[in-house]
């Protein structure tokens, strides 16, 4: 493929979109599942991420529901980096919806809910030919071909790309369900033969550049259940590469005439990995094969690549969500197969959590007032009830709210304990927010909720940080230690399958000692724990020294670590500044958590009746102004 240096997209993937609601119970059937995981789904859709991920610029055209469902899918598909300009919100139709699980390595049943959804209902007036025109490749799909409207969109696609030196390539994406072939009970059915279908298909072929499928969609493609024979009825039609998908034993391609055996293609040889779960990973082959065909890589090259991206998706629960980055496909490539069994590969697993997380917090200035034995004590020891700290901590949240105004680094600490109404409000709004997980006072580590951290987790929304507090270690009794090391792990597991960044405030016991690299020690030995912290919490070193042993400690551990926040641990406020100072000048600092500082007079003064809301709202206020603009000048002193 000759690439158009000046196209602003390199592909635009159209067509079928859906949430996935995928059973969380793998070898159970659908009628058993307990519990799903949402995620999005559809061949383009798919397809659209995973090239994102790859690092392609990409557009998604297609339609989506005004409901809950459809902005989840805008949402993704944006954070993913993918352009929604053109994916349009339907005023009368529902998003579609998949249920789906894995029953056994041969069975995965799914059940497709497309009643007059809204991605069927794409017309030609969707498709805007500047857009197409601005976009070097195109990808369609089989579905959308299965109705007339769809039909006519899809072609009008394929003739605007092409008349403006676009490419197109055709994923076959054969489902005899939605062609209306079976009832739907039989939506993980991969092969009807179809006469009809095979029709329908070979009217497209000679618009396409590329044809990618299975062996059995190249059998509906070609009409033959013979591939070989199938493949020469294609290649009469058009004269596009043609890319088989074999699963686990690679690819094959066909730029010309086709040989006798599928042998005697350009092979792209597979992976030797576990098969978990083979929904998805064609998808996961075109993101990484077209990584390969639009940048003009030699084909083998693009093939090896669809390889390793399907390989990596057949080892993992989901399928958009499966589909590897960029960085961690060339890990993969590089480091090779050290267990088949790719999900319990650590390493891979942590490039993909740190390549794909939520939103990029680039700096945060947090207000943190998840404090609850400090304000109980403050509470009964000026005799008023303790359900007052829950109103104190409402104002706390209108009175910062309105210090940071639309600062996109506003964040907060608080608590469910006392401050459940500050997260409810808070939650889902794109601030950067966490909430203790830790038992205040406790040693060693115990969490709110019990034991069970994992199910604990399962109820927090997924936008909140999961903070803990770690006292050093250094001076404690060894059986503490274990037990806290091990509950530290246990939490850092249950937040990874959670989908939950984790943040830890660590600060040293007196008897471990004040050295500038104490701090960097208590680090070091949770990372070889095994313990990849997204946030670090810490004091403020005593020295530059000091910081630069944490960041070294970051850099040899976890680069994609997200950076650190300073703690104030209620120091006052002109004591703080300079802090602040050194610490803006650290490229690992992205900012602050600072709480009592802030609101410790306030608190006492409110409680005790001295200050009423107003006083109260207006001293936080100034005192997190004072902070965040202190915070600023010194960033922006140092060039940051």
């Amino acid at each position: 493929m000759t690439g158009v240096p000046d196209r602003k997209l390199d592909l635009i993937t159209v067509g079928r979109v859906s949430v996935d609601l995928y059973g969380q119970q793998v070898g159970g059937r659908l009628e058993d599942m307990a519990s799903f995981a949402k995620y999005v789904g559809g061949c383009p859709a798919n397809i659209a991420i995973g090239a994102a991920r790859l690092g392609l610029s990409v557009g998604f055209l297609s339609r989506v529901g005004d409901e809950a469902m459809g902005r989840f899918v805008r949402e993704q598909l944006t954070r993913e980096g993918v352009d929604v300009a053109h994916l349009k919100t339907d005023p009368t139709r529902l998003t579609a919806l998949v249920i789906l699980g894995i029953r056994d390595r041969e069975n995965f049943p799914l059940i497709f809910y497309r009643e007059n959804c809204a991605d069927m209902a794409l017309e030609e007036s969707d498709v805007n030919e500047s857009y197409l025109a601005s976009s070097s490749a195109v990808v369609v799909t089989g579905t959308h071909f299965s109705t007339p409207n769809v039909a006519a969109a899809s072609r009008r696609v394929m003739g605007l790309a092409r008349s403006h030196g676009g490419r197109v390539v055709l994923d076959i994406d054969y489902r005899p369900v939605l062609w209306g072939l079976t009832g739907h009970t039989a939506g993980d059915l991969r092969f009807v033969s179809s006469e009809t279908v095979t029709g329908h298909l070979q009217s497209v072929l000679p618009g396409c550049d590329v044809v990618v499928g299975t062996e059995e969609e190249i059998h509906i493609a070609g009409g033959s259940t013979d591939t070989i024979e199938a493949l020469r009825q294609i290649r009469t039609i058009t004269p596009a590469l043609i890319v088989v998908k074999r699963g686990p034993i690679g690819a094959v391609a066909f730029p010309e005439a086709i040989p006798d055996s599928l042998e005697e293609g350009v092979v792209g040889p597979g992976f030797a990995v576990e098969v978990y779960n083979v929904l998805g990973a064609g998808d996961g082959f075109m993101a990484g094969f077209l990584r390969g065909y639009v940048k003009d890589e030699p084909l083998p090259k693009a093939l090896a690549w669809g390889n390793a991206c399907g390989a990596l998706v057949v080892s993992r629960h989901g399928c958009a969500p499966a589909i590897p980055t960029w960085t961690e496909l060339r890990h993969f490539l590089k480091a090779g197969i050290k267990t088949p069994a790719l999900r319990f590969d650590a390493e891979l697993n942590h490039l993909h959590w740190a390549t794909t997380r939520r939103r990029e917090h680039r700096e945060v200035c947090a207000i943190a007032f998840d404090h609850r034995i400090q304000l109980e004590r403050l509470a009964d020891k000026l005799g008023q009830p303790r359900q007052r700290i829950a109103e104190f901590k409402r104002l706390v949240y209108r009175a910062a709210h309105a210090a940071a105004g639309d600062d996109p680094a506003f964040g907060m600490i608080v608590d469910d304990r006392y401050g459940r109404d500050v997260l409810d409000a808070e939650t889902g709004q794109g601030s950067w927010l966490a909430r203790p997980i830790e038992l205040p006072g406790q040693t060693p580590l115990a969490f709110e909720g019990g034991a069970d951290v994992g199910m604990t987790l399962r109820e927090w929304p997924v936008d909140q940080v999961v903070k803990v507090l770690v006292r050093h270690q250094g001076g404690d009794p060894q059986p503490d230690r274990s037990i806290q090391e091990q509950r530290l792990t246990e939490l850092f597991e249950a937040c990874r399958l959670t989908e939950h960044e984790i943040l830890v405030e660590l600060i040293a016991n007196a008897a471990a000692g004040s050295s500038s690299g104490v701090v960097a020690a208590g680090m070091g030995r949770l990372y070889a724990l095994g313990i990849r912290p997204d946030w670090w919490k810490l004091m403020a070193p005593a020295d530059a020294q000091g910081w630069g042993k944490i960041a070294s400690m970051i850099d040899a551990n976890d680069p994609f670590c997200r950076g650190v926040l300073l703690l104030g641990l209620d120091a006052p406020e002109e004591e703080l500044m300079p802090s602040i100072a050194a610490a803006a000048r650290q490229r690992v600092c992205k900012g602050f958590a600072i709480g009592r500082t802030i609101f410790g007079e306030a608190a006492e003064g409110w409680l005790a009746g001295r200050l009423d809301d107003t006083a109260a709202m207006a001293e936080i206020g100034r005192r997190y102004t004072r902070l965040i603009a202190a915070w600023r000048r010194a960033r922006n002193a140092a060039g940051s």
